[in-house]
């Protein structure tokens, strides 16, 4: 399974960021293999519509999962029809790594 989290640093034990479209990285992670890779996210710099740019990266990244603390309408709305499940981050979720080991516990809120 391909995840995506949002996040402040490129690295697994860097913090998460609550923002979507705005968090300066995109970290993508196979929990098949445990490979990840970290992404500077394209819409990070973008005046208007960060939210879409950042959803079709994600998008285009074949990722299952997103994982962030908050979605925008329109990033929501590309993932609901490109059938990719968003999670949100918890108060308690500092790192990269706790949320994707949040995740496989189960332990994300689902965004709906």
């Amino acid at each position: 399974m391909i995840l995506l989290i949002s996040a402040q640093e490129p690295q697994l034990t860097g913090p998460v960021d609550h923002r979507f479209g705005r968090s300066l990285w995109l970290i993508k992670t196979d929990t098949g293999t445990n490979q990840w890779e970290a992404f500077s996210n394209p819409g990070a710099s973008q005046s208007g519509g960060a939210g879409v740019a950042a959803a079709q990266f994600v998008i285009d990244q074949k990722a299952d999962v997103v994982i962030s603390g908050d979605f925008g309408p329109h990033a929501a709305n590309a993932f609901q029809q490109a059938g990719i499940s968003m999670h949100l981050l918890t108060d308690q979720i500092s790192t990269v790594k706790q949320a994707i080991d949040n995740f496989k516990e189960g332990k994300l809120p689902v965004f709906k």
